[in-house]
């Protein structure tokens, strides 16, 4: 193929930089030192993703009304109110000892694609010239100082136990969110949340929330200003999406056809366009890796060195713990704590908005954390105790030190200062070692486990964090691989001690990969890619056999093999059936209180599988499901009505694709605003519960949350390794890239991840030379 070669003379490198393109879109860096390698991994960054990273920063620094005008200006003030605003001295240090060079060397690589768009010798991304706005400038701190796009939890979560507590009880939570380990009905006695409006974390939401654009939003006035305070059900702003989890596992040469180690990451969030996640391979004396990061940050989390494969997904540990505090009724910026009142911090902060003078607003602090909400009619305001306050908790940077980690002890000593988010941290390298380890800042709580709002008057205190030190973890055990997929995966010893956390991913994703792990010894890279890809339902199964003999449909649903394939036609009546017909109905029997039933909505389906085969007596009761005749009509009737929306909508069942409902999709941002940004359809399988999670709503079927970026990593044998990022590696709306890799991704197709200098000029399409100015 031919290759296309330019060459840019930049300020701030000391010499040549090469950057080689391959066919896929995923950049070779290679630099003579490492402060040159993050400022081209930086320049890199910006050259494919610099509407996306402007965006990010923007909204975290809490500068987006400056752009766009006083419809951002409450999410700038609530964005603010989640920065890091400690010293920088222990931030940097809790990333390693150049940590500040690197960032320093990344933004200035950043700054330098941005001079070369203002000085129009780059292309400006269309998305700016259909805003009327500019790439902005960025500083070191501002890679680190923003918080607000990590994924902590679970403050919303406490707020929303506090409300269903008010209208139900524990039982009924439980189809919100499940409990692991259970927990005592005594738990419930710290509950202080239980007469706050269910909008009272409303501005936590708005500060985590991306952002959105409207015509109504981009033309509000000053006096408009406060209608874009809250996340709400007219999608002011959408919140994130809180169905998202990732499988990930090492297996030990023992166990593969090769006797080399496989890695596997397969970690799933919510897809946009541009994709969260790029693959990058970084080259200078010392260091040698290739993986997926984020384009906002320097380095990778995910990957290998040449040494070491490693990876991640979300440990579920609590990091959050919603604070109610009684005020003065003479002074609502004081609080109750312990014996007197304390006095709220005041930050006084100036906004700039866009065709306005700049606006003056106070932002408020306790001894816990920011303040999110205040009644003072009624004496009472709510704070975040959150581990975004103290330094080192940076989303994955930290990984600055664990990817350059060559043995498994030292990988866990360099996970030492991870502080956000809490992760399962998979190892596997060259001599035959491998492990996980969990990491995180996980708060020591002592008579209470954060499931619900509590007393900010000093009775419920953190005592420190347990880190990776104090976390369990597996090194080189017998059964010869570790994995993770968010599940509950505490020790038995660990499950009576301290509080981690309770409100897990359900556990049969992990179950599966595990029985697939433990059922083989001749492992290899195709098995773990058809394992990332499995799109089997296994609550299907059990959901099936509780249908009548005479229930419509069942029939089709019998023979299936329960894997939602894009072209099963089963599949496509069965998630019609859970999904808009058979959850709707339970969740309306279980709560005919429509107040109720919208904090239970969708409806957990392990859940609801164990509520419909008898798990939960208490609930089956009171909806009269423990009569077998009561649950028969249910399953019958919501397939009856299942069969009739699938005749409907795609005619007679042998014209039936589960693809031609479920499609993969890219959202852009702009797309309200100026339509044709959006990517998509593919026809996609899997679906909620399958270890291929391609997770859709009722609404519309679409897919916006799963894996984008996955990898399998053949260890020692890196050319052998393979990797899919969707849509494509690109942001820019005129490249190639953009969205070459969607079709193969909603196939479950990958493409090969080039490490050695030889591969990498085979696969070369494009080479760019940066030399010093």
């Amino acid at each position: 193929m031919s290759e296309s070669m330019s060459e840019i003379a930049l300020s701030g490198l000391s010499a040549p930089v090469t950057l080689k393109i391959d066919r896929w879109g995923l950049p070779h860096i290679k630099a003579e030192n490492l402060p040159d390698l993050f400022f081209a991994q930086g320049f890199n960054a910006a050259r494919d993703r610099l509407w996306q990273i402007d965006l990010w920063r923007k909204r975290g620094l809490g500068v987006l009304a400056a752009d766009f005008g006083p419809g951002y200006l409450m999410q700038d003030r609530a964005a603010r109110l989640f920065l890091y605003r400690g010293d920088m001295e222990p931030e940097w240090a809790a990333y390693g000892e150049d940590a500040e060079l690197i960032c320093t060397a990344f933004a200035n690589g950043i700054n330098a694609a941005v001079d070369q768009v203002l000085a129009g010798t780059m292309p400006l991304p269309q998305e700016f010239a259909a805003l009327g706005t500019q790439p902005a400038h960025w500083s070191p701190e501002d890679v680190v100082r923003i918080r607000t796009h990590c994924l902590t939890r679970n403050a919303g979560s406490e707020l929303a136990r506090a409300q269903v507590l008010a209208l139900a009880d524990p039982e009924t939570d439980l189809l919100r969110a499940p409990l692991n380990p259970p927990v005592d009905a005594s738990e419930w006695a710290v509950n202080a949340g239980g007469d706050l409006p269910a909008h009272a974390l409303s501005v936590f939401e708005l500060a985590t929330a991306p952002v959105t654009f409207s015509p109504d939003r981009l033309a509000a006035t000053l006096e408009d200003a406060p209608r874009w305070s809250r996340v709400n059900p007219a999608k002011t702003v959408i919140p994130a999406p809180s169905m998202e989890g990732s499988n990930n596992w090492v297996i030990s040469g023992d166990r593969t056809a090769s006797g080399r180690a496989i890695m596997a990451s397969d970690p799933h969030r919510a897809h946009a366009a541009p994709s969260l996640r790029y693959m990058v391979h970084l080259t200078a004396p010392g260091l040698d890796v290739i993986g997926a990061g984020e384009p906002s940050s320097p380095g990778i989390m995910a990957g290998h060195n040449g040494h070491a494969a490693f990876s991640l997904t979300i440990f579920c540990a609590d990091q959050e713990d919603v604070m109610v505090y009684d005020t003065d009724p003479a002074n609502p910026l004081r609080y109750r704590y312990k014996d007197g009142w304390d006095q709220m911090q005041t930050v006084t902060e100036c906004f700039g908005v866009r065709g306005h003078p700049d606006q003056v607003l106070d932002l408020h602090f306790t001894h816990h954390g920011p303040v999110v909400w205040q009644d003072a009619a009624r004496n009472r305001a709510l704070a975040l105790r959150t581990v975004f306050t103290d330094p080192g908790t940076a989303p994955y940077m930290a990984s600055l030190k664990t990817m350059r980690a060559t043995s498994f002890s030292q990988f866990r000593q360099q996970a030492g200062t991870w502080g956000a988010p809490s992760v399962n941290l998979v190892y596997g390298d060259v001599n035959g070692d491998f492990g996980w380890q969990a990491a995180g800042y996980v708060p020591r709580r002592d008579g209470w486990r954060g499931l619900v709002p509590v007393s900010g008057d000093g009775r419920f205190e953190w005592a420190g964090y347990m880190t990776a030190d104090d976390l369990p973890r597996l090194d080189n055990p017998a059964q010869g691989y570790v994995h993770s997929a968010n599940e509950m995966n505490l020790p038995a010893e660990w499950q009576n001690g301290p509080a981690v956390g309770f409100e897990w991913f359900e556990d049969q994703r992990a179950a599966q990969i595990a029985a697939a792990l433990a059922a083989r010894n001749d492992h290899d890279v195709p098995a773990s890619t058809a394992l990332q890809t499995d799109t089997f339902s296994p609550f299907a199964p059990r959901l099936i056999a509780l249908l009548p003999q005479d229930a419509p449909g069942a029939d089709l649903l019998r023979l299936w093999n329960g894997r939602s394939d894009a072209d099963s036609a089963p599949a496509l009546l069965y998630e019609l059936w859970l999904s808009s017909h058979l959850r709707p109905a339970l969740l309306a029997r279980i709560a005919p209180d429509p107040d109720l039933r919208r904090f239970l909505i969708p409806g957990n389906i392990p859940v609801v599988t164990d509520l419909l085969e008898g798990k939960h007596p208490t609930l089956s009761a009171r909806t009269g499901l423990d009569d077998p005749a009561t649950r028969d009509a249910l399953l019958r009737d919501t397939l009856a009505a299942a069969l009739t929306d699938a005749t409907d909508r795609f005619g007679a069942p042998e014209n039936w694709r589960w693809g031609d409902l479920h499609h993969g999709w890219f959202d852009h941002a702009l797309t309200p605003v100026k339509p044709g940004f959006d990517l998509g359809p593919w026809p996609k399988g899997g679906g909620n519960t399958s270890i291929m999670l391609a997770h859709h709503e009722a609404s519309d079927y679409r897919v916006r949350i799963g894996a984008s970026v996955r990898m399998v990593i053949d260890v020692g044998a890196w050319d052998n390794s393979v990797w899919i990022n969707a849509p494509g590696q690109s942001g820019m709306q005129d490249s190639p890239h953009l969205q070459d890799l969607a079709p193969l991704w909603a196939k479950g197709d990958y493409v090969p991840l080039a490490y050695s200098e030889q591969a990498v000029d085979k696969a070369t399409a494009e080479t760019l030379t940066l030399i010093p100015a």
